[in-house]
């Protein structure tokens, strides 16, 4: 019998579950569920980077006037941007000769393809998830510019976004690091909140490894505060710290950082997938493993993690 053109069939597979892939990459991650949510999932069409405009200074022509005053209407600069580059990852779906032999029947044919497509789907989705807490210089600096970069251990030196933190304080993050333990947590916790409200703006999500979730829970525990976490709005196992949602992303395939909890204010943070890059095919029409007996078809992203506000991000270590 005469196989049918399996790459193809691919290719239209993944392209009919684009959205759906998409979707569980989202849905599957506590900062992109609540980005996405908050309607901060905002796809780019083009150009060489990824601009986020932000505020970096006051208008210095404001000020009190009286009667007839001349009034200052001078420019004065008070936007800048963010810089991210586009950042690409892919996976290849690949059917050897032999497979095709052995699965010549349409049923059996259709079995392989929704097992390898589902291998395909989840690697991808957790090569992004665990980028998500990188600081961008994996596989050669070809990985998402992550939470490890906008919430660095040292906020006052290195360059986050196209700016750099040296030469400009209001873009530097809050850290703190203490030998936190049950007892003492709450009380660190509070201090880095302290300092990241600003009147109503304040952060909405708490990402904890399992040090750091460990701990909480214990002191929760201890005042007889704690009953069990709950699956709140955002679909995952979340406690709260001043009505916030606290989530572990620890576990089985978490890629939290080790005795560290974020804490984001995701007002002011994106996910920028590219609108023709978003989980597509990489090439619709027939590819082939050259040299190799196999049929390929690429799954692949484009896109970065971005900030207009790396002042309103936080990071508590556990120094001990």
């Amino acid at each position: 019998m005469a196989f049918p053109n399996v790459s193809d069939i691919i290719a239209t597979t993944i392209q009919s579950r684009t959205k759906k892939i998409a979707d569980n990459v989202t849905n599957n991650n506590a900062i992109l569920k609540k980005l996405s949510m908050s309607g901060r999932v905002k796809t780019i069409s083009g150009g060489n980077q990824i601009y986020e405009e932000l505020s970096f200074a006051e208008n210095s022509n404001a000020g009190w006037y009286s009667g007839y005053d001349l009034l200052p209407v001078g420019a004065s600069d008070v936007l800048s941007a963010a810089e991210f580059d586009i950042k690409q990852a892919a996976v290849p779906v690949v059917i050897s000769g032999l497979e095709l032999l052995q699965n010549a029947g349409k049923e059996q044919m259709i079995d392989l393809l929704e097992a390898r497509m589902g291998v395909a789907e989840a690697t991808l989705s957790n090569t992004i998830a665990t980028a998500l807490y990188s600081d961008g210089t994996g596989s050669g600096g070809k990985e998402i510019t992550g939470l490890d970069l906008a919430v660095p251990v040292d906020p006052t030196t290195g360059t986050y976004g196209g700016i750099n933190r040296a030469n400009y304080t209001f873009w530097r993050s809050k850290v703190a690091s203490n030998a936190s333990t049950s007892a003492t947590i709450q009380a660190d916790m509070n201090s880095i909140w302290a300092d990241l409200v600003r009147g109503k703006d304040m952060p909405d999500l708490i990402l904890m490894d399992n040090n750091m979730w460990e701990l909480y829970m214990a002191s929760l525990q201890a005042q007889q505060r704690f009953h069990q976490a709950e699956v709140g709005d955002l679909g995952f196992p979340t406690l709260k710290f001043m009505g916030t949602d606290v989530v572990l992303d620890g576990g089985i395939g978490g890629g939290a950082t080790t005795k560290t909890a974020y804490f984001l204010n995701t007002k002011y943070l994106k996910y920028r997938p590219h609108a023709s890059r978003n989980m597509v095919p990489l090439s619709p029409n027939r590819r082939y493993a050259t040299n190799q007996d196999a049929e390929v078809q690429i799954l692949a992203w484009a896109g970065n993690l971005t900030s207009c506000g790396a002042q309103f991000q936080g990071r508590l270590i556990d120094s001990d």
